[in-house]
């Protein structure tokens, strides 16, 4: 079974590669900055040019000119040897670059390696077969979900069924093929149906458009004919995943483990022991995914100190915000109980 379970994720991690998107683009190109001179632009007062000199990695230089606005957001600050990400168009006469941003993937690169090295130090075999199903769950949300639905399937759909394979690979790899396993995923699958079901309802009650963020008004731009109403529902579920996959594993453990030990339990006591310790999980769990979401929205919190609350609480973004962090909260709630009942049953009565 562990053979079959390899071979369905590496079937499934090739599928995601296979419906990448090979739409033909010029790659960007990094270059270090050589020298900057400041140029005073006469039209627009409030503006100052950088004319910058890159050198790039095959030793060309390059002119370069980066507007300063005064805006912080849309601004890039640069110094001498820093290294930047060139943006390339092909204008038919020549190559055309300008500056997208500093270069700060080597600040993500030193970070996933230390994340790395402490989940497979702390975690010893579980730890990396759980970096591999967070590599899978990643290239099965880059290479398939999102082909998928920008080649015309519904995004509800194609996150369901997203995180069916990213839940029984998970728990699979994790909790090896067992029924603590099968529990701990029948309980997820359930409990993110039940997400599903609520930001649905949610949406059409709030009157939500789907428009919460710049990201969205980009994605329209660039895709009109995508059901942006259908995303945010999509986006609150893949949100949610990680919590109750890690509610559901909990409690399907715990069960687990007291039936090893006393197996004269029946499944009443079994749930009852798994719904205590569930208890437990429910308090922090649920606040970590609220702080989680306060935590990414704290601009935006500071920001209803200059706006009646009437207005602030029902903007879009706002309602949409809490909702996700709410609807979370009521998956993980409703995952100890489903999971509790499927883990008693499933293990006390030894059903594969």
């Amino acid at each position: 079974m562990k053979k079959f379970l390899l071979i369905l994720m590496m079937f499934f991690t090739t599928l995601g590669f296979a419906f990448a998107d090979e739409a033909k683009i010029l790659p960007s190109q990094i270059g270090t900055i050589q020298n900057i001179e400041y140029v005073d632009i006469e039209e627009e007062a409030a503006q100052t040019k950088q004319e910058v000199e890159i050198k790039l990695k095959s030793g060309d230089l390059v002119l370069v000119d980066n507007i300063l606005t005064g805006n912080p957001y849309y601004d890039i600050k640069l110094k001498k040897g820093d290294k930047v990400i060139l943006h390339i168009e092909d204008e038919g006469d020549g190559l055309v670059f300008s500056i997208e941003d500093v270069k700060r993937s080597n600040a993500l690169i030193w970070l996933s390696i230390l994340f790395c090295g402490l989940l497979i130090y702390v975690g010893k075999k579980k730890g990396l077969l759980s970096l591999v199903s967070i590599i899978v769950t990643c290239v099965l949300i880059f290479n398939l979900l999102t082909p998928m639905i920008l080649a015309g399937l519904h995004p509800v759909l194609g996150t369901i069924i997203i995180c069916l394979i990213s839940t029984a690979l998970t728990m699979y790899l994790v909790g090896g093929f067992n029924k603590k396993s099968s529990a701990a995923t029948l309980g997820c699958v359930l409990s993110l149906l039940i997400a599903g079901i609520l930001s649905f309802l949610t949406v059409k009650t709030a009157s939500l458009t789907g428009f919460n963020s710049e990201n969205s008004m980009f994605l329209f731009a660039a895709h009109p004919e995508l059901d942006f109403i259908a995303i945010i529902i999509s986006t609150m579920m893949l949100a949610t995943l990680g919590a109750v996959m890690d509610v559901g594993m909990s409690i399907a453990s715990t069960i687990n483990e007291i039936y090893e030990v006393d197996n004269t339990k029946t499944v009443k006591e079994l749930f009852t022991c798994g719904m205590n310790v569930g208890r437990d999980i429910i308090g922090t769990m649920a606040n970590t995914l609220i702080l989680v979401y306060l935590g990414g929205s704290l601009p935006l919190i500071m920001l209803a100190s200059n706006i009646d609350l009437q207005k602030f609480i029902n903007l879009n973004q706002v309602v949409t915000e809490i909702s996700s962090a709410i609807i979370g909260s009521i998956a993980i709630v409703i995952c100890v109980p489903i999971t509790a009942i499927v883990a008693s049953e499933l293990i006390k009565k030894k059903i594969d």
